[in-house]
Order: structure tokens, then C-alpha cells, then sequence
């Protein structure tokens, strides 16, 4: 196909429509908040929308954000694995120059850390930056790109392999994301009261929870799921990601969510979905489209003179508790047989 011939005017239409209200508390705050998704899978809107609901009349979403940083691994080669580990000692404890280097590609780049793995006479070097309100590929890219020539100088017996060493890691399912974190570490948690379950979500607690293990932990288990025990957060974040000009491919690992459910000493239904590896971003490639606009104004994402971060958090808050909602609302439905069935031929035949 001859490139020459694909006009970058050109645009996929994808169904939109925002759900809700939300109401979250704890590091966001937000009443009645209606959260736009793009999505093709229509039932997606109203089951989101129920979860929503019984989660705004049980007291709303409560929000944490536990960690944020943005990666990029890079590949260097040495003579042998000796001289590999003395160079990255050495290297570890000299990260006010690497900030310095780092500093010089961008205003709001900052490393905070790194790490490293050694095979044979392989170095995977991986960096971990804060990039403000930008998701922060291309931040972290940039950054690393200054940093290889100047390991490559201080350190000549080491050679340049690749700038992205899948270490990262980016874009694909892996551990180390969850372990040492990639995005933004978030927790959504609510406790609904017995009543409201039987009301809107029309199971019981003790029925939610017995699913919750045998589906969600067993099942994922026995499926070899890593770091993952959640019912379809991908569909929540793909709807969510689309309709916010996120790279949508980042829900890979964004999906790598985990439930957790149980009967408080109340009867009532505690339940979480805890999102490690959340990349979003309200800056950068996307986000000049105007609906992208408009949807990050309706999240209340781009406000004006706060400190750098501030707007990517509340998104990223936004989106884990957009999962949340449409996870609560799957696993109540699929404790009742035929009810997932009968309202996804109903909702996408109409």
C-alpha cells in the first residue's frame, strides 16, 4: 500500500457516550461526574452506569493513588558479566549526574530511579522517571537517548545494544510492571451496604464474593493469568483510553488489574479493583483533537496554574474507577445465570 495514499484527515467513528454520575472521594473529589467512553460494545454504557450508581448511593468511589513513574529500559552490552556488575555499582551511585543529563531533555523529567538486570554479558538497564501530566513514552525515551551517549563515554568498554530493552516494559503483559510499577499505581474501594446490593445489583454480597474466587483467583490461576485477577478491565480502560487520546495499546498492561471482594462483619460488600500499571496522560500527541479536548474538560482534567501532575492523576483516578464500576457490575450480573446473555442481545440488537 503506498503511504502517500492515506490522508491523515481521515478518522475511525467510534460509538461515544458518556455514564455515570460518578462520585469519588479520597485523593479525587467529584460529584455527579459523567465519564465518556468510546466504545463498539454498546452494553459497556449502562452496566458501567450501574455500577456507578450503587457505588454513589453506597458513600462513592474511594480513590488512592499509591505511586507514579514512567520507564524505558536500555540494552548495553559489556566485555563480560564481571565487568557489567562493577560498572552498574558505579552507576547507581552517581544519579544526581544522570538527573543533571536527564534534566537537559526535559523541563519536567526526573529520574528517580534505577534498576538493573544481568544476562551473561547483557545489561538491561531500566530507568524510571516522573514526567508530569504527560503519559511520558516519548519523556522517558528522550531522556534515556541522552543518557546512553554519556554512559557510553564514562564507561567505554560498554556498547549500545538497543535504546528499549523490553524491560520496560511497554505494551505487553508482563511482571515486572507490577512489581516495580510503570504509570500510576491506583486503588478504587467502596463498601456498598447489603440492601443496595440486592437493590441495584440484584445479588447478595456473600454470591459476589464466592464468584469473585472461584472466577476471578482460581480461574485466573488455572488460565496461567499473570499479576491479573479481574473479570474485563480492558474493555473499561479501551473505552475510556479511546475517548481520552490515551495510547490505547498501553491497556495491556493496564489490564493486569486486580479485584478483591469480601462480606464485612456488617453483612455489607467490600469491594477494590487495584490498577498498577495505569498510563494516561492529559499532554502530549492526542490531546489537541477536539473532542479529546472536550472530554478532558468534562473530567476536569485540564485545569490551569496547579502542579505539574496534578490533571494526569485525576484522570488516571477517573479511569481506575471507571474499571472498577464495570467490574462490580459483570460480576453481580454473572451470579445470576442468563442475565449477561439476555442483556447483551437486547442492548446490541437495539
Amino acid at each position: 500500500m503506498k503511504t502517500d495514499s492515506i490522508s491523515p484527515n481521515q478518522y475511525a467513528s467510534i460509538p461515544m457516550q458518556s455514564v455515570g454520575p460518578f462520585k469519588l472521594i479520597g485523593d479525587v473529589e467529584a460529584d455527579d461526574l459523567m465519564v465518556p467512553m468510546a466504545t463498539y460494545e454498546s452494553p459497556l454504557w449502562p452496566s458501567v452506569a450501574r455500577g456507578a450508581r450503587v457505588a454513589a448511593h453506597s458513600g462513592g468511589i474511594r480513590v488512592t493513588v499509591v505511586d507514579e513513574r514512567m520507564t524505558r529500559s536500555i540494552l548495553l552490552e559489556a566485555p563480560n558479566a564481571s565487568i557489567a556488575t562493577r560498572h552498574l555499582r558505579h552507576i547507581e551511585s552517581r544519579q544526581a549526574e544522570l538527573q543533571t543529563i536527564v534534566a537537559q531533555s526535559s523541563r519536567f523529567a526526573k529520574l528517580l530511579k534505577t534498576h538493573f538486570q544481568v544476562v551473561g554479558n547483557l545489561i538491561y538497564l531500566r530507568f524510571e522517571f516522573n514526567t508530569g501530566d504527560a503519559s511520558g513514552h516519548n519523556m522517558a525515551t528522550n531522556a534515556a537517548d541522552r543518557l546512553i551517549p554519556w554512559l557510553l563515554k564514562h564507561y567505554p568498554e560498554l556498547k549500545y545494544v538497543s535504546i528499549s530493552a523490553n524491560y520496560c516494559t511497554d505494551k505487553k503483559v508482563s511482571a515486572v510492571n507490577g512489581i516495580l510499577g510503570r504509570g500510576k499505581y491506583v486503588i478504587c474501594e467502596t463498601t456498598i451496604p447489603r440492601k443496595f446490593c440486592k437493590r441495584f445489583l440484584k445479588t447478595t454480597p456473600e454470591a459476589l464474593v464466592d464468584l469473585h474466587i472461584k472466577k476471578n483467583l482460581i480461574g485466573s490461576i488455572v488460565s496461567g493469568g499473570l499479576r491479573t485477577a479481574n473479570a474485563h478491565v480492558a474493555n473499561m480502560l479501551l473505552g475510556f483510553y479511546l475517548a481520552t487520546g490515551q495510547d490505547a495499546a498501553n491497556i495491556v498492561e493496564g489490564s493486569q488489574a486486580i479485584n478483591h471482594a469480601e462480606v464485612t462483619n456488617n453483612g455489607d460488600l467490600y469491594f477494590s479493583t487495584t490498577l498498577p500499571n495505569l498510563i494516561v496522560g492529559t499532554v502530549g500527541n492526542g490531546k489537541g483533537l477536539d473532542f479529546v479536548l472536550n472530554n478532558l474538560k468534562q473530567l476536569g482534567c485540564t485545569q490551569k496554574n496547579v502542579a505539574p501532575g496534578v490533571n494526569a492523576r485525576r484522570l488516571a483516578c477517573i479511569a481506575g474507577a471507571t474499571a472498577f464500576c464495570g467490574e462490580l457490575s459483570l460480576l453481580a450480573a454473572q451470579t445470576n445465570p442468563g442475565e449477561l446473555m439476555t442483556t447483551h442481545l437486547k442492548l446490541e440488537r437495539d
